[in-house]
């Protein structure tokens, strides 16, 4: 999944999301209500594809704000991730 999710053994729903995503993210510009209708007819929701695209929003602010002000990133060895993953699972994100 993570090396190519147009190929990757997951529903049609997800995969047509993340191609929305995938556009918003790289091809903004050409973005329209074309590239929603099929993620509408693969059975996603509409709130669910709004969810989504708020939280693929916040994300590319996220990182185009830590390119810009080169905010330190953990390397993965350190365990900083894991930790937060374990922090995650058991508090939520409040």
């Amino acid at each position: 999944m993570l090396d190519d999710f147009t190929t990757a053994p997951i529903d049609r729903k997800l995969r047509a999301t993340l191609e929305l995503l995938r556009k918003m993210t790289l091809e903004h510009q050409t973005l329209s209500a074309d590239d929603v209708r099929p993620v509408m007819d693969a059975g996603v929701s509409k709130q669910a594809i709004a969810e989504a695209l708020e939280v693929a929003f916040l994300f590319n602010i996220y990182d185009r704000l830590a390119d810009a002000m080169a905010w330190d990133v953990p390397a993965r060895a350190g365990g900083y991730y894991r930790a937060a993953a374990k922090r995650l699972l058991k508090r939520g994100y409040l």
